[in-house]
C-alpha cells in the first residue's frame, strides 16, 4: 500500500493513504493544480521539488495559508484576492 504525507489545515503533516488533489509551494505559500503550467516549468528547471507539498483539497490548503495560483486557478485567485 502505498502512503503519502500531505499537509493539513494546521500546516502540519499528516500520513495518508490517498494522493492529494493540489499541490503547494512552501516558500511562496502558493498551491495550483498538479498540472499547473507554472510549477511543472519551475519543476523543470530543478528548484521547485524541494519544497513542494501536497494537500488533500483546495480549502485544506487555503486553512493552512496557502492562496491560490494566479496561473492554474485565477478564478480563485481573483476571489482570494478580494478576501484580502
Amino acid at each position: 500500500m502505498t502512503h503519502y504525507v500531505l499537509i493539513g489545515a494546521d500546516g502540519h503533516p499528516c500520513p495518508s493513504s490517498t494522493p492529494g488533489t493540489v499541490g503547494g509551494h512552501r516558500l511562496s505559500k502558493i498551491y495550483g493544480r498538479l498540472d499547473c503550467p507554472s510549477a511543472l516549468r519551475a519543476i523543470a528547471a530543478g528548484g521547485y521539488v524541494r519544497h513542494r507539498v501536497f494537500f488533500a483539497d483546495a480549502p485544506t490548503a487555503e486553512e493552512a495559508g496557502y492562496r491560490p495560483c494566479a496561473v492554474c486557478l485565477p478564478a480563485a485567485y481573483r476571489q482570494w484576492k478580494v478576501r484580502r
